[in-house]
């Protein structure tokens, strides 16, 4: 299992640094999806890529918790530790392919680099392995297309080579870092089926990051829905979509398109995610939420209430019916 235990995060600011995230809890298990859901600024980048230490470079610092890895934290790992792991056990799929490959180096160098530092092939068997993965993602002339950069593809190619690199060291977890971000509609339709399709072949944990309710219906198991850098609701996806607690889950899944409804506005949640440091006391939901009162405004604490795996932080849920 891969587990993040209560982590906190902070962020440089001015002057010192801000917490970004708290106390977030999450596991990544074999063979299944985790959705981890929220508008933009609510946390779920950084707590994704914590999983595998970056943006350390940039300042970003654990403040409490670990993240675990079938019990070993990464944390403690040493630099070539860390390295084997990055790709080896544990992949990542970042969000906008326009710009995640290196420009200024072909498809083949990308692709055989990693092969070979994660394998130990020879570069020529790195360079066979690399077109079967292209193969795999549904890439027509893979041989050809090694020999291309990155601004020769379409975005959908550039995802799909993307999607091909983070599968090449066969890993064990799949971070996928809203992996349909600036693609359109039909692109997107096939690269939501070919993750499905390879995380279901070889039996991935994955975790999901994505804002997009719909595609948590159509790929996950289990969702946890984060907002202004903690987890407010989490559990079995049928159990959230059945019977969704927290009104932040509700007014997420809200602004979904329905069929049906064309024409009419969509449903839209007032105000904006408060930044790191600007946090209210109490529920930091509470100046978007319908519900609120004063117990929720002046800073009584929030304590998670749980039935079975379904969590939920809000300190009305008991009062009303789940």
């Amino acid at each position: 299992m891969l587990e993040i235990r209560d982590i906190s995060l902070a962020v440089p600011a001015q002057e010192s640094s801000v917490q970004a995230v708290s106390h977030v809890s999450l596991s990544m298990k074999p063979g299944r999806v985790l959705g981890l859901v929220g508008e933009s600024g609510c946390g779920k980048t950084l707590t994704a890529q914590s999983i595998l230490r970056l943006g350390e470079h940039q300042g970003i610092s654990k403040t409490a918790g670990d993240i675990l890895l079938h019990g070993e934290s990464v944390f403690s790992m040493s630099d070539k530790q860390l390295r084997h792991m990055r790709g080896g056990k544990v992949a990542m799929i970042f969000q906008e392919p326009m710009t995640a490959l290196n420009p200024v180096f072909s498809i083949a160098s990308q692709m055989i680099e990693i092969i070979q530092l994660h394998l130990e092939l020879s570069t020529h068997e790195a360079k066979q392995h690399a077109i079967q993965l292209l193969n795999d993602v549904g890439l027509q002339d893979a041989e050809h297309l090694l020999s291309q950069y990155p601004d020769a593809l379409s975005g959908g190619m550039r995802q799909r080579v993307l999607i091909a690199m983070a599968m090449s060291a066969n890993p064990e977890y799949i971070i996928a870092d809203e992996p349909t971000t600036a693609l359109d509609v039909s692109v997107q339709k096939r690269i939501i089926a070919l993750l499905r399709r390879l995380q279901q072949d070889k039996e991935l944990g994955m975790l999901l990051v994505t804002h997009d309710f719909g595609l948590v219906a159509e790929m996950c198991d289990d969702v946890v829905v984060m907002y202004a850098g903690e987890v407010v609701e989490s559990g079995n996806v049928m159990d959230i979509f059945d019977h969704p607690a927290h009104p932040y889950t509700k007014a997420l899944m809200g602004c979904r398109p329905e069929v049906g409804k064309a024409g009419e506005p969509l449903t839209v949640i007032e105000g904006q995610v408060p930044a790191p440091g600007e946090w209210p006391q109490g529920c930091r939901f509470a100046v978007r939420c319908p519900y609120a009162d004063t117990a929720c405004e002046k800073g009584v604490a929030v304590d998670a209430w749980k039935q079975g795996e379904h969590l939920v932080r809000c300190v009305h849920v008991q009062d009303k019916e789940h």
